[in-house]
């Protein structure tokens, strides 16, 4: 499919920047304690992180978006160098019509780099959260929040599941689901057979049948075991399984899907639009993240070519209040997307966009200019990373 081509079908009418140059590119680095444990298959989440950064043109004015770096711990030094030594450089000075011109040049110039460097996600990362910033800009440039940038008539309320339960206190973050009004849940397995099963039964327990429960292995079995889980999964009432196999070969995929008939979904660890491709046959549900796959100019072409294949497009979400923000305000432009990820364990950073989840189910969508949010930097003051 021709990306360039589908991406059109998403855009009303053309999207400009002021017409000034780029002054400046800063990154600043909010990072807070976990404070109940939150693990995945792979690893622990020991941090909150959220990398912003920050677009200022000449005129003054201000796009603000955020990058993915919740692995590996030390992610955020990283970040810092590559936004300060490898993108500003790039920008300061330079005028782009559009968004999407500038996401272009920065990743022709830095993805080689990241190709020798072995490191093409950090690219893509880094180049997410100032695509994000300029669409931030686009946004409050035409005085409408992102999602009435992109389309007519945006939905004003999205449906969302909650993410987060597992592998210890799914019963307590289970009833925080129900006393949330949420009706589907998401619960973490991949740690073992035991366990998984055990954990999927409390939430159904809990919930009831009216709730959708999925599962989220985080790439933890080979085919075997995937071959073995999967079914005992559907067993247990499991609408949807997310990266069920380490690797994550499409091919793989199509093959477990077709042996067992369980939808699946995938697409958090995926760079770049054109890396989704294989996948529109492979899986049901993609689940591009806006902070990590290249911004919302990728995001675009990725939701173009999902519609134009009849696939769901449910963005991957476990980040700040600017990505959650701005996750929601992409979520609302195409019935394509049918939940959008809500974690619910306590995020201080997130706290900006918390107000977002409505009592019953489901997130508003904030009709401010931009992604319709403001930061409380009182509040962020006691998580802010001191940076050179």
């Amino acid at each position: 499919m021709d990306l360039g081509a589908a991406s059109s079908a998403t855009q009303t009418h053309r999207v400009t920047l002021p017409a000034a140059a780029v002054a400046d590119v800063r990154c600043r680095v909010f990072r807070a304690r976990a404070t109940e444990s939150i693990a995945m298959s792979f690893a622990p989440l020991t941090h909150r992180v959220m990398v912003l950064v920050e677009v200022e043109l000449a005129d003054g004015s201000v796009g603000v978006g955020e990058s993915w770096a919740n692995y590996p711990s030390w992610a955020w030094r990283e970040r810092i160098a590559t936004i300060h030594e490898g993108i500003a450089p790039r920008m300061r000075g330079r005028h782009f019509p559009d968004p999407a011109t500038a996401q272009r040049a920065l990743l022709a110039e830095l993805v080689p780099l990241g190709r020798q460097w072995g490191a093409p996600g950090p690219i893509h990362q880094a180049v997410s959260g100032v695509d994000m910033a300029l669409w931030d800009l686009a946004a409050r440039h035409r005085g409408v929040a992102l999602a009435q940038l992109l389309t007519p008539h945006p939905r004003t309320e999205l449906p969302a599941y909650g993410s987060s339960l597992g592998p210890t206190g799914v019963a307590e973050v289970a009833h925080r689901c129900a006393a949330l009004g949420l009706t589907a849940v998401k619960v973490k397995v991949g740690f073992d057979a035991d366990t998984d099963l055990a954990n999927v039964r409390t939430a159904r327990r809990i919930l009831g049948d009216g709730v959708q429960v999925f599962a989220d292995a985080n790439q933890a079995w080979g085919p075997t075991e995937a071959l073995r889980m999967v079914p005992a999964l559907a067993d247990l009432g499991v609408t949807w399984v997310e990266e069920p196999l380490a690797g994550d070969d499409p091919r793989a995929l199509a093959e477990l899907g077709r042996r067992t008939g369980m939808p699946l979904a995938t697409g958090e660890n995926l760079y770049g639009a054109a890396a989704f491709l294989p996948y529109l046959e492979a899986v049901e549900i993609l689940q591009p993240d806006l902070g990590k796959v290249g911004g919302v100019t990728e995001y675009l072409d990725i939701l173009a070519a999902a519609q134009a294949a009849g696939r769901t497009v449910n963005p991957h979400l476990y980040n700040g209040a600017v990505a959650t923000a701005a996750t929601v305000q992409a979520g609302a432009i195409s019935p394509a997307t049918r939940l959008i990820e809500w974690d619910v364990r306590a995020n201080p950073l997130r706290q900006a966009a918390d107000g977002l989840l409505t009592t019953h189910g489901t997130v508003r969508v904030p009709d401010r200019p931009g992604f319709g949010i403001d930061l409380d930097q009182d509040q962020l003051d006691a998580y802010e990373e001191q940076l050179p």
